[in-house]
């Protein structure tokens, strides 16, 4: 699913709401959850996960076209954990 799907879904399930409307909202839902990951913090969704950031430390890459060595500097990256009832749900045995 993408971004546009979502906010067609919602729209279409919420007919009290425009499309601006619900636009805006899937739009202030995903900069609150960057906000809150770029301040360092942690986005924790009951039954669906939690959010978090992990850091990499600096290294030495490699330039895939060239094999020439390059330096990697030490970054930030999103990291998410599903929650359980999202794992039970993903692992039910007779799903497809």
């Amino acid at each position: 699913m993408i971004r546009s799907e979502l906010i067609q879904k919602l729209a279409e399930e919420n007919p009290g709401l425009n499309l601006q409307e619900v636009e805006k909202i899937v739009d202030l839902f995903f900069k609150e959850i960057v906000d809150r990951l770029s301040s360092g913090g942690r986005v924790e969704l009951r039954g669906f996960g939690a959010f978090t950031t992990r850091s990499r430390d600096a290294r030495t890459g490699r330039n895939p076209r060239t094999g020439e060595q390059v330096p990697v500097d030490a970054k930030r990256v999103p990291y998410f954990k599903p929650g359980k009832e999202m794992r039970e749900r993903l692992n039910v045995k007779g799903a497809a």
